[in-house]
């Protein structure tokens, strides 16, 4: 019978970026069968109590909750001295006696310490406030934070644009300044071509395919998924491109984004033609190129080669169009996602998703239908109260597992994105998955994965890639050549 500890720490504050990976940690210690450590928020409370975990009357949102069930004490002691060591790693060191007190608020810390960028990661109903604290005390602000309401992203903005400072986000998830990884980044060489990204993953995607062609970034500054919508109408980006055209280690500059409001896009096209240096645009959509082509025409107008982008093939994948069934897309990143399903409907036609491109595509809470799907186990409503499947993959290795019983599943295609931020050593995980779902299905099960990486990335690209071909999938750096392989078994073009 399993045991279960929960402990309530009163006032002891760590930011959410912190706890999913103490969280992550704990979870992967022997002999533990669920651990959560996180704020005792409203919202962590329900998932909690969902995980089987009783919280103690009076936890507020500033308590620290460490609940770990397991399968005898020696297991629950392990992982609360695990817990304990990890957030004891990640606190900052405390003064000396006769030490000036540290800053209470953000503004403070900012003066204290002199700082230009602030990283704001709280929940969203908070971040605002820290944001604008940020901004008074002069700082430009990466807000990692997401479930900020659009009419604060937009008072953001202009408080930002007014004390000429940017801020990168609400839900800004990857960015790289000064050679700095932020978030969820990869290793990449420094370079020529500075990156304005209102896409985490698209990004990711981009900076490691022109790490592969031997190019590096100056830049890569996240504006947020909503910044090229019409509510907000562009204005982080407008403001990331004049800093870059104002960057002398920046000759060029790609936009990427996920699929932009049009008229944003022409105001944005036409602003950046005033800038003096070439701005080129990475935006998905329906017509327009796909990352990799996008990029791969960044590169010509370079004057660089474009390279054969790296592949890993299996050696026991069916002949093309052999397979019957439907495709079943289980993304990480949204982006990503998006970018599949528009290659995949021109062959296929109307794909079902959480994330649709028509709203009457919307797939219904239980995530399940018996044609083409695409799933992003990264949109909010999959996350509120857990880790990103980037840092904790459970739910997809779960729906993994399914799609291998069901028979209406014909191809399984996966992204795996590595980088700082992301689990440490994802592929193993992933290549027992793969292994267990080729074993179990009752017919030929392609799989085909997409991994957004470089061998500079602490999880190594052609370690991952290796692990996940000696499982039995196809794997590639590129997302459009791993899904137009994907789509050669159902007999889409490759």
């Amino acid at each position: 019978m399993s045991i279960t500890h929960v402990d309530v720490r009163r006032g002891a504050y760590h930011d959410s970026v912190t706890l999913l990976q103490v969280s992550r940690t704990v979870a992967d210690v022997e002999g533990v069968e669920a651990a959560q450590v996180a704020m005792t928020t409203e919202l962590n409370v329900e998932v909690l109590t969902g995980m089987g975990f009783e919280i103690p009357e009076g936890a507020g949102p500033n308590d620290l909750v460490v609940a770990v069930r397991a399968v005898d004490e020696v297991a629950v002691a392990a992982g609360l001295a695990t817990a304990a060591a990890a957030l004891s790693a990640k606190a900052a060191p405390s003064g000396g006696f006769g030490d000036a007190p540290a800053p209470r608020t953000t503004s403070g810390a900012i003066r204290v310490g002199g700082a230009e960028l602030a990283l704001i990661s709280v929940p969203g109903r908070y971040a605002t406030a820290e944001a604008l604290d940020a901004i008074s005390a002069g700082a430009s602000v990466m807000l990692f934070s997401d479930n900020v309401p659009v009419e604060d992203e937009v008072r953001l903005k202009d408080a930002a644009a007014a004390a000429d400072v940017l801020v990168m986000g609400p839900d800004c998830g990857t960015a790289v300044v000064g050679g700095v990884a932020l978030g969820f980044a990869n290793v990449v060489e420094a370079g020529p071509i500075g990156m304005v990204a209102a896409s985490g993953t698209g990004a990711q995607q981009i900076m490691c395919l022109l790490d592969a062609a031997g190019v590096g970034i100056s830049h890569c500054l996240g504006v947020g998924g909503r910044d090229l919508k019409a509510a907000v109408g562009g204005r982080s980006t407008r403001q990331a491109l004049a800093a870059l055209a104002a960057d002398p280690a920046t000759t060029s500059i790609v936009v990427v984004s996920k699929p932009p409001d049009e008229e944003v896009l022409t105001d944005l096209e036409a602003y950046a033609a005033g800038l003096g240096l070439p701005v080129r645009w990475a935006t998905l959509g329906a017509g327009r190129p796909d990352l990799t082509t996008a990029l791969e025409a960044v590169l010509e107008a370079e004057g660089r080669d474009v390279p054969q982008w790296p592949k890993w093939l299996s050696d026991n994948d069916p002949e093309p169009g052999s397979v019957d069934g439907s495709l079943r897309g289980l993304f990480c990143g949204g982006t990503l996602a998006d970018e599949a399903m528009l290659i995949a409907a021109e062959s296929l036609g109307d794909i079902r998703s959480n994330i649709p491109l028509r709203d009457d595509l919307a797939l219904g809470s239980d995530l399940k239908d018996a044609g083409h799907l695409v799933i992003d186990f990264g949109d909010d409503g999959l996350t509120q109260g857990r880790a990103h499947p980037m840092i904790d993959p459970t739910l997809r290795m779960e729906r993994i597992a399914a799609e291998a019983q069901d028979p209406t599943c014909g191809v399984l295609l996966l992204d795996l994105v590595l980088g700082f931020g992301a689990h440490q050593d994802p592929a193993a995980d992933l290549a027992d998955a793969i292994r267990a779902a080729k074993q179990s299905a009752a017919r030929e099960l392609p799989v085909v994965v997409a991994v957004i990486g470089t061998d500079g990335d602490p999880q190594g690209l052609t370690r991952t890639c290796e692990t996940l071909a000696a499982a039995g999938a196809s794997v590639f750096l590129s997302n459009r050549d791993a899904t137009r392989h994907a789509l050669t078994f159902l007999g889409g073009q490759r």
